[in-house]
């Protein structure tokens, strides 16, 4: 017959996890950066070939900016900002849109953001929300239009990629934006401000 371990607190492993009600009070997340454990991710190039070989992924990691307050955010009215930098092609919008959304925070998941730059040939998309379809565009170049409710896919026009997509995270009342999702026209690397 097996006995049970017990810890410092003479409780055994069931009994600390009944008293804290079963649950985890450290997260993945939390625990390897506590621990100081890094992974180390490789990636196959040219896969089936006699010149196959593992190389390390490129790892981008992001600013965390402050972009708004989620309560001073109103329907359908966009908020501009720029991410993730002040350079060329960086100018975003934020909007809560009253419907849920591919992406979408807050209570709702309705309050996305994405980059105004076009991606056929990076024509600006600023002031062409269109509350009643969720859209964006149409391009003043080659009319390209983004659903915003399905992560900025094509609608319509020239364009062949969905709208970069801001990663936003809430914080009580706060938004940040923490990555993006996609590459912004005119830009080899998100991050070469």
């Amino acid at each position: 017959m097996s006995q049970e371990v017990k810890n410092e607190s003479g409780m055994t492993r069931k009994e600390a996890a009944k008293a804290v009600g079963h649950k985890c009070l450290v997260s993945r997340r939390n625990f390897l950066i506590g621990t100081g454990v890094t992974t180390t991710i490789m990636i196959t190039m040219n896969a089936g070939t006699s010149e196959a070989k593992e190389v390390p992924a490129q790892i981008t990691e992001y600013p965390r900016k402050f972009i708004a307050k989620l309560s001073e955010l109103k329907e359908d009215e966009p908020f501009d900002f720029n991410y993730p930098d002040e350079s060329d092609y960086s100018e975003n919008m934020v909007v809560k849109m009253g419907v849920k959304a591919g992406g979408g925070v807050g209570p709702n998941q309705d309050v996305v953001a994405f980059n105004y730059a076009c991606t056929h040939q990076g024509g600006s998309l600023d002031g062409s929300y269109k509350k009643d379809t969720k859209s964006l565009g149409a391009c003043p170049l080659h009319l390209s239009t983004y659903d915003l409710t399905r992560h900025g896919i094509l609608i319509s026009g020239q364009a062949y990629q969905s709208l970069p997509q801001i990663l936003l995270e809430v914080e009580g009342d706060d938004i940040y934006a923490t990555g993006i999702f996609g590459l912004i026209y005119g830009r080899k690397d998100n991050l070469q401000g």
